[in-house]
């Protein structure tokens, strides 16, 4: 009997995982990366092993959630009341895993804490090119009887708008196949290219939990696509990190944010928060800003293929975490929203380039595999 879903490393009615736990063999990261640019694999189909953080590197993360736990949950607070105004009944929050993950948590707390709505989580995959995990969909909404007009998907931030994209096409192909209505909206605690629908912020801030992966998010992995270890019918795959357990933040950094946003309330009710998403005529700007800087950082490199150009803190975090990096871009060397970014380049030398014009606190670039 095939089970249906997990909580992993979070507390069981913060989430449900509906994921396939996988034993898969890891891919070494030069190959990895070889197989990906030359088209020889998905990167979907393979996964990279992870080890424990270094004592440096937790350093950081801590002082990370001293100095953005208040900020991250004013964000929250702001998105909480965004969806709070703006959608009625019981909600379905679906969260793309895995960085979406921790702040599908927080936000179903923060809905019922605060706002006395009822609310259930589940964590699905979406893979770039590969759209939603539409087992995952089905089991929501026919398994679970979940209304389609309570679904609200959830993510940390968006750099260049590809998984926003992603997920428009995605869900505009589910509703015609299951004759539904779900919204292809994504809800996010900050926009940086104008691309998510609703955020409260376009502000590059460095978000706790992207600074880690697996022992802040549940001890999953990224998700998986590889028809070896999927039957139809499943859900797509993950592997859970059991080596990691006496490691796992998961609930700690749940409980650490959730105080800060106390201490929020304490100051001024955050129901008292205004719903004000960004406006069109803002996100129209940051498009521009966005392609704009994508293509001055192309051509500066030379780079023809832009999913190779990472804008902004989290997602110059994941290149330097799990791809082979060509260099770190840094507006500021030496903030603190930047240190980590600066440990794994240093780790993994990889050339930091100060400039003072960006439009982001940070931008990466992927190496090509000619030069990899």
């Amino acid at each position: 009997m095939r089970v249906m879903g997990f909580s992993g490393g979070y507390e069981p009615d913060d989430v449900v995982f509906l994921l396939k736990k996988i034993n898969m063999e890891p891919t070494p990261l030069a190959e990895r990366e070889r197989r990906i640019q030359t088209g020889a694999a998905h990167y979907s189909e393979m996964i990279g092993s992870e080890a424990a953080p270094s004592a440096r590197y937790m350093d950081v993360f801590h002082q990370a959630v001293n100095n953005n736990g208040a900020t991250m949950a004013g964000h929250l607070a702001a998105l909480a009341a965004i969806i709070a105004a703006g959608r009625a009944g019981p909600l379905t929050l679906v969260s793309l895993a895995r960085a979406g993950t921790p702040v599908g948590v927080l936000l179903k707390r923060v809905l019922e804490r605060y706002f006395q709505r009822t609310a259930r989580h589940y964590s699905i995959s979406i893979i770039r090119d590969r759209g939603l995990d539409e087992n995952a969909l089905d089991h929501i909404l026919e398994k679970e009887g979940r209304a389609d007009s309570s679904v609200i998907f959830v993510d940390g931030w968006t750099g260049k708008g590809v998984i926003s994209r992603e997920l428009d096409m995605a869900v505009e192909r589910y509703n015609r196949s299951r004759k539904v209505r779900l919204s292809p909206e994504l809800y996010v605690l900050t926009d940086l290219c104008g691309e998510a629908g609703t955020a409260p912020s376009c502000e590059d801030f460095l978000i706790p939990s992207s600074i880690l992966n697996s022992i802040v998010s549940g001890l999953v992995s990224r998700t998986i696509l590889n028809q070896a270890y999927l039957e139809p019918g499943d859900f797509h795959g993950c592997l859970y990190y059991d080596h990691l357990e006496p490691l796992d933040l998961s609930r700690w950094f749940v409980e650490r944010i959730m105080a800060e946003v106390e201490r929020l309330d304490s100051l001024s009710p955050i129901t008292k928060l205004p719903a004000s998403p960004l406006s069109p005529a803002r996100r129209e700007r940051l498009r521009q800003d966005s392609r704009a800087f994508v293509d001055r950082l192309a051509g500066a490199r030379g780079q023809a293929d832009v999913n190779h150009i990472k804008p902004g803190i989290g997602e110059a975090t994941r290149v330097l975490l799990r791809r082979v990096p060509d260099a770190l871009y840094l507006k500021n060397p030496g903030a603190t929203d930047v240190r980590h970014l600066e440990i794994l380049a240093e780790e993994k030398k990889v050339p930091v380039i100060c400039d003072p014009h960006l439009p982001y606190q940070a931008a990466a670039t992927i190496k090509n595999v000619d030069n990899a």
